[in-house]
């Protein structure tokens, strides 16, 4: 386990940086997990490509557990926004599918994440945009803060799935379809099967739909459908629909002004 204040002085830049660049370590070692996985990464493995001691580095760095939480904070730069998008929903999408790359990008992520691991200043950026999108909604702020950790673990499982597909097929030398059009001996079976039997029939796996934008969608479809019952719970004028303070005294106001009252006395008559 990495010691928590060792890793936030790091991250967050109070600790002297001399001699070594620990910029170079952090660089060294995201190219070996790119390329090997995280398995591969040592302090001495580290050491040996950058030509110094292991002992260089542990001035530099306490452990791989502190060098983990270094090369996470270093890879998750938030992507540049070249304008602000029109509306939450484009935002987060663009932000969830900057996720799912980046996943894709260094596989070994998803191996190295926890629920104790110490944010860096890239993440936490990551977080304040992802909170500032969803925040547009006027979703109250515990909901805010649910919405973004719904979506951060939908595209984590995702990508989990897309890994696994991916080391597979490096690990075996066949594709995802290679390896399924194989198993012709599985399918004899799968007859006894009615509902299964039928989606195939009806060419169901024909064109499989992309599992991360069908999934994406249906979770922001219902993140919509939460905003929608949250607007219907406030009061809003009869009138022009503005929303109306509650007073909390007797019965709600209709509202939310004098002309608006007086619009609707006139419509009356």
């Amino acid at each position: 386990m990495p010691d928590p204040e060792r890793s936030t002085e790091l991250l967050w830049g109070t600790r002297s940086r001399r001699g070594l660049d620990l910029d170079t370590i952090v660089r060294t070692a995201i190219g070996i997990a790119d390329a090997e996985g995280l398995g591969a990464v040592s302090m001495r493995r580290v050491a040996e490509a950058l030509g110094f001691t292991t002992m260089s580095l542990y001035r530099h760095v306490p452990g791989k557990a502190e060098l983990l939480d270094l090369m996470r904070d270093a890879v998750m730069v938030p992507p540049d926004e070249p304008e602000e998008p029109g509306d939450w929903r484009s935002g987060v999408q663009a932000w969830a599918r900057a996720g799912l790359a980046l996943y894709q990008r260094h596989p070994w992520l998803i191996e190295s994440s926890g629920s104790r691991t110490v944010p860096g200043p890239n993440i936490v950026a990551g977080f304040e945009r992802a909170l500032a999108l969803v925040a547009r909604t006027g979703l109250p702020p515990a909901q805010i803060v649910a919405v973004v950790t719904l979506i951060g673990g939908f595209v984590e499982s995702a990508a989990r799935q897309i890994v696994d597909v991916v080391a597979a097929q490096r690990e075996s030398g066949l594709t995802h379809e290679e390896f399924w059009g194989a198993r012709e001996s599985l399918f004899e079976h799968l007859d006894r099967y009615p509902t299964l039997s039928w989606i195939y029939q009806q060419g169901g796996y024909d064109k499989p739909l992309d599992p991360f934008e069908f999934g994406l969608q249906r979770v922001l479809d219902g993140i919509d459908a939460l905003i929608r019952d949250e607007k219907r719970d406030e009061s809003a004028c009869v009138v022009c629909g503005t929303p109306v303070e509650a007073t909390g005294q007797g019965r709600p106001k209709q509202y939310c002004s004098r002309a608006c009252q007086q619009k609707a006395y006139r419509a009356r008559k």
